[in-house]
């Protein structure tokens, strides 16, 4: 879905699981790409290989948390690629813990990386973007920010993010910015969370996917490719809006209504 111009992307988290993902398809798109993270290692490689197949990438290090550094790592990007065009706001993490019980340094740093980084990222871009009249911004929102699936700080955000997107729509249509937000379910990943996961239950995935409409849990991919739809020109009237993408999680609990509701007609 590639559209007709090479732009300039920022991918926040994009040298791993969907952030990755991201990177690499908006590459087969045909755009250059800033991976913006903290893990060194795994960011240079992932460029690295990008640049071996003859696609555009850079690792610029920064803690979205922290604003000075995100908009001295944008100013780089753009002295190096050159305008950001767009920008995928992924990044992110959870602990887990529950409302009463989690520490609130624990709380404070979710609410951090889930919610002030994008604001930072997004703050960082929008003064380009404004001048040139054109981007476009994707946020990795969560079904958590419209629904309880546990992890409280995450969901907060999370929902925090939903308003941000909308808000930044609203405000910045007017200069032809365009802001939407994906809402994942669960996806398969290797990320921390789900490896303590997997070794307390190595059918987590199976376990989940009973509760998903498809019958499977995401692929990262699967996130990416609605990614590359938002940023193309066939979504060129598209702004504001909360795409799930989750297997129809939000659309309805089958297994609730098999287990339940059916069964008490019998």
């Amino acid at each position: 879905m590639a559209d007709s111009r090479k732009r300039v992307a920022i991918v926040t988290g994009g040298s791993q699981g969907i952030g990755e993902a991201i990177t690499e398809r908006l590459i087969r798109d045909g755009n250059a790409v800033c991976i913006l993270d903290i893990d060194t290692e795994r960011a240079e490689e992932t460029a690295a290989r990008i640049v071996e197949r003859g696609g555009t990438a850079i690792f610029r290090h920064a803690d979205i948390t922290d604003f000075t550094a995100v908009e001295a790592a944008v100013a780089d990007a753009e002295a190096t690629l050159g305008p950001v065009g767009l920008l995928v706001n992924n990044a992110g993490f959870t602990d887990a813990g529950d409302i009463e019980k989690i520490a609130l340094d624990d709380w404070h740093r979710e609410i951090d990386v889930n919610l002030h980084g994008p604001y930072h990222c997004i703050r960082a871009v929008l003064p380009g973007m404004i001048d040139r009249r054109s981007g476009v911004i994707v946020n990795i929102a969560s079904v958590n920010g419209v629904r309880y699936f546990g992890n409280p700080a995450y969901s907060a955000a999370k929902a925090g993010i939903i308003n941000l997107t909308q808000s930044t729509a609203s405000e910045f249509g007017k200069y032809g910015i365009r802001c939407n937000a994906i809402l994942p379910g669960s996806v398969r990943t290797n990320n921390p969370s789900w490896e303590i996961r997997i070794q307390k239950d190595p059918e987590v995935f199976n376990k989940l996917a009973r509760w998903y409409p498809l019958g499977r849990v995401a692929e990262p991919e699967d996130i990416a490719k609605a990614v590359s739809f938002l940023v193309s020109d066939n979504a060129s009237y598209v702004t504001g809006a909360m795409l799930p993408v989750d297997g129809g999680l939000l659309a309805g609990m089958n297994v609730m209504i098999d287990e339940f509701i059916l069964e008490s007609k019998d």
